[in-house]
């Protein structure tokens, strides 16, 4: 059943689907009035749908039943990630979503190739918005993960203060992951794990993490990709807090 983020969702009643959503419907998979599909309202809301109806400006549904929608992790992980080139940053936050993220943390630091002002009028912002949407949509959760405005990296160490938080940085320079004994079936209510650019972590960013209380990991002997990191560094957390 094809699935859609209704923001607008009420139960037993008629509403709108958001812009997007109604042109993949009507241009894309092309459905019509009386097909049956799936909506989600992005907190948890789930229902079977009918559609009402479908012009060139706007496509009604009417939810019908109730729908289960996936459980959400009990670890309220932000995904802290410097900014990465290209589309490099969207498979990170796919990916990251998948495995059960509840927010997105962009940041700058020394050695991000990508600086603040790059940022523009907000453009990244909206892809990387729309790119949750579509996992949410594909991996069939409910839930939205925020996508937060992009910061400088001591602003996020100061925004994550009282929580878990978590560095992953080079082999040696942090302990290896699997051997975090204090992290398996101990599950903190949140969690930020920061995850440095392509160039590494500069060595006065890794002494203020640590000087702030981070602790900080590394994936045993091995120099993921940047853009690898994120996946894997997640997965390991999750089997260790049994939150899979």
């Amino acid at each position: 059943m094809y699935r859609f983020y209704a923001p607008a969702f009420r139960e037993d009643a008629v509403f709108d689907l958001p812009e997007d959503e109604a042109q993949h419907l009507r241009r894309v998979l092309r459905l019509r009035s009386g097909d049956t599909i799936a909506v989600f309202d992005g907190r948890g809301r789930e229902a079977v749908a009918r559609v009402e109806s479908v012009t060139p400006r706007r496509v009604s549904v009417r939810s019908v039943e109730p729908r289960s929608a996936a459980p959400e992790p009990k670890v309220a992980v932000t995904l802290a990630q410097a900014l990465l080139k290209s589309d490099k940053m969207d498979r990170v936050i796919r990916d990251a979503v998948m495995l059960g993220i509840a927010a997105v943390q962009p940041f700058v630091s020394r050695r991000t190739d990508v600086p603040l002002k790059a940022m523009g009028a907000g453009g990244r912002q909206n892809r990387w918005e729309r790119t949750v949407v579509s996992s949410v949509k594909q991996c069939g959760r409910a839930v939205v993960p925020v996508v937060h405005p992009t910061r400088e990296f001591p602003d996020v160490l100061r925004a994550a203060a009282g929580e878990t938080r978590l560095m992953f940085v080079e082999p040696g320079a942090g302990v290896e992951l699997a051997e975090l004994a204090s992290l398996e079936g101990q599950q903190p209510s949140s969690a930020t794990v920061l995850i440095g650019p392509e160039g590494g972590w500069d060595a006065q960013e890794v002494r203020d993490a640590a000087a702030a209380g981070v602790t900080l990991l590394s994936f045993g002997g091995r120099v993921l990709r940047a853009d690898a990191a994120a996946a894997a560094v997640i997965a390991v957390l999750r089997y260790l807090w049994r939150d899979l």
